[in-house]
């Protein structure tokens, strides 16, 4: 049996995992029990590092050390206007790399985007080892279709990061028509699919046929999704706060955090409701006291605010369709991706522009993992009936003469591709030729993105215009770049796989999967000592709930035996205890609150005219001396 490929959508605000077990998909739920993961990641002062659920918790306490939403930073320069509003809007700092890309600083320690993302793709590996009970070593992974070449080689590196064989970077919208056309009886279907995630929206265009999935076309804004949205009600609210209380929320790390969490709660909950109630007591607290945060926030406001951002995904959409050379008549079905596709708002634009009623069979959240372990599924040789045919988003060429960007494959063409183009010297004798590598749709190279540079070296003299040089661009099924480039007079050869536009070197990779490795003791604890927590906190709960209401019917000492082990359980968890110190405490406090039970139940029995047997009267243990500090056995 082949080895498992597991499918994961690593998304801005959650991530999902997915197999395919050569008939159905299975999406893998995590240790909490959700089929979902937040894309979270949280550095304790211990050194201890939380992904997924536990790191979200402990966000409001520790905003300044807790990164999320790092896909959107993943291959952008610490200067650019996206890096800008992360920083604007995070409570982490963030640094420039050697070569300038915006990386993150949390306790003096540095971390790029792709590692970052490889802690979140760690914790999913392992816990999808735990479910199939083998080692996982291959995996598919999703990208947004708009993701240019160093944001895909950045996504590839995340992976081996984590320890993963990365066998095949799949677009998103791609991957959500295979999970909805898979084992279709339609003999002929074009599919537009429309995915508004946490950070980025695609629309893409594709024909479905007898298991050939072909993407016509791909559009799409890697800057725009629910993050925006949560941002822009957050500016809202803020901005009436400071109207009524001269305090900006925004300015104040903790409440930024609070307020964060408590909007995107709303922006959800707006989708089926038509009014939210916001309430965040102790908001802020000032030499005038704490302030509190009520207010009561409508669906039509919510819309209000954010009209223009809906309006942004109709031009990708109408490119799209440009394209593919068709009009949106000519769709068969509309399928959404991505929980921003749950809002009212959104589904009405995308009806009235395709003049049809959208699909949302398959969970928006889910769809996209489900896809990638299909593609895993193909790739296994478990699908020997589909066939997958994706396109590059965007046109790749060189600079020429003059600072043009010439194109030599044009965006929206199906990969792997391979394609060529003669260039030649533009000054007389000219013994190199440099070669600027670039990505992007403008007309000038300078407007377009650096993937890489290098020269052509050792062309004999000549004059200009006489040496010709073919220029090769090679793509793999990844969206992966290489390109050679030869003197076809001398046979002289020059080639260069675009890697290095990930903003990592080999030796910084290979640290960082050192690191990986050696904190994957670290990080198991510190997710079991979580739990232990989770546990300990439930049990204190209980305990001081039960002995508020039955606490007057219990015998003075044993009263104060189980006040003074929730004192000790309560103290062990604020000192940061570790995970035998927890679980004796733990263990301790169950012992004693065992009276409380043993009390409730015996007493009611005995009012029912029953008695306890005798041989558990003689087993019972003497209550212990009553001035003495209780034993640690309870």
């Amino acid at each position: 049996m082949a080895a498992p490929i597991i499918g994961i959508d690593l998304g801005t605000t959650n991530s999902c995992v997915a197999i395919f077990d050569g008939k159905t998909t299975t999406v893998i739920h995590n240790p909490d029990g959700s089929r979902t993961t937040p894309s979270v990641v949280g550095f304790k002062e211990t050194g201890e590092r939380v992904v997924g659920v536990v790191a979200k918790r402990q966000s409001i306490m520790n905003p300044q050390t807790t990164v999320s939403a790092v896909k959107r930073l993943i291959g952008r320069k610490l200067q650019s206007p996206e890096a800008a509003k992360i920083a604007q809007s995070s409570a982490f700092k963030l640094v420039p790399s050697a070569n300038g890309d915006a990386w993150i600083e949390i306790r003096d320690q540095v971390y790029s985007p792709p590692q970052i993302s490889s802690f979140i793709l760690g914790y999913i590996r392992d816990f999808a080892q735990n479910y199939l009970g083998e080692p996982i070593e291959k995996a598919v992974i999703t990208v947004p279709a708009y993701f240019n070449d160093s944001q895909r080689q950045a996504t590839k590196d995340a992976g081996i990061i984590a320890g993963l064989d990365v066998v095949r970077i799949i677009n998103e919208p791609t991957a959500a028509a295979l999970a909805y056309g898979f084992r279709t009886d339609e003999q002929k279907k074009i599919i537009a699919v429309y995915d508004l995630g946490g950070g980025t929206f695609d629309i893409s265009i594709l024909e479905v046929k007898q298991g050939v999935f072909n993407v016509l076309s791909t559009c799409g804004d890697t800057f725009l999704g629910g993050e925006d949205f949560d941002a822009r009600v957050i500016d809202k609210v803020s901005e009436s706060y400071m109207a009524k209380e001269g305090v900006d929320l925004r300015s104040q790390p903790m409440s930024l955090q609070r307020l964060k969490d408590e909007l995107e709660k709303a922006r959800i909950e707006l989708s089926s409701a038509l009014t939210y109630d916001v309430n965040l007591p102790f908001v802020y607290s000032d030499e005038k006291g704490p302030r509190h945060l009520q207010m009561t926030l409508r669906r039509s406001e919510l819309e209000e605010w954010t009209a223009d951002l809906v309006e942004r995904t109709v031009p990708p959409c109408k490119m799209a369709l440009e394209d593919a050379m068709l009009n949106a008549d000519q769709i068969d079905d509309i399928l959404l991706v991505g929980g921003m596709t749950r809002m009212p708002a959104v589904q009405k634009k995308v009806e009235s522009f395709f003049a049809k009623k959208p699909n949302s069979s398959i969970d928006p959240d889910e769809v996209v993992a489900i896809g990638a372990s299909i593609q895993g599924g193909i790739l296994a040789g478990q699908l020997e009936d589909m066939v997958l045919l994706d396109v590059t988003p965007l046109s790749l060429g060189v600079e020429t003469a003059g600072g043009v960007f010439t194109p030599i494959i044009p965006r929206n063409t199906t990969v792997p591709v391979r394609r060529s183009q003669i260039f030649t010297t533009s000054l007389d004798n000219q013994s190199f030729v440099p070669v600027h590598v670039l990505q992007g749709e403008r007309e000038m190279a300078r407007d377009n993105k650096t993937l890489a540079k290098f020269e052509l070296t050792g062309i004999p003299p000549a004059p200009r215009g006489l040496p010709q040089v073919d220029v090769v661009f090679d793509i793999d099924s990844n969206g992966i770049v290489k390109v050679f480039a030869k003197d076809l007079g001398t046979g002289k050869e020059q080639a260069i796989r675009i890697t290095s536009s990930s903003g990592l070197s080999k030796e910084e990779m290979e640290g960082m999967i050192a690191d990986a490795e050696r904190y994957k003791e670290m990080d198991k604890l510190a997710r079991e000592r979580a739990e232990l927590v989770v546990e300990a906190e439930g049990l204190i709960y209980a305990t001081k709930r039960a002995l508020t209401e039955f606490g007057s019917q219990l015998p003075g000492i044993d009263l104060e035996h189980v006040k003074y082990d929730v004192t000790a359980m309560k103290k062990c968890i604020d000192d940061n205890g570790g995970i035998d110190d927890l679980r004796k405490a733990i263990s301790n406090l169950e012992a004693s609150a065992h009276q409380i039970a043993e009390m409730i139940y015996g007493g009611r029995a005995t009012a029912e005219g029953g008695e306890q047997p005798a041989a558990e009267q003689e087993d019972q243990p003497p209550p212990p001396p009553g001035n003495d500090k209780p034993s640690s056995s309870g």
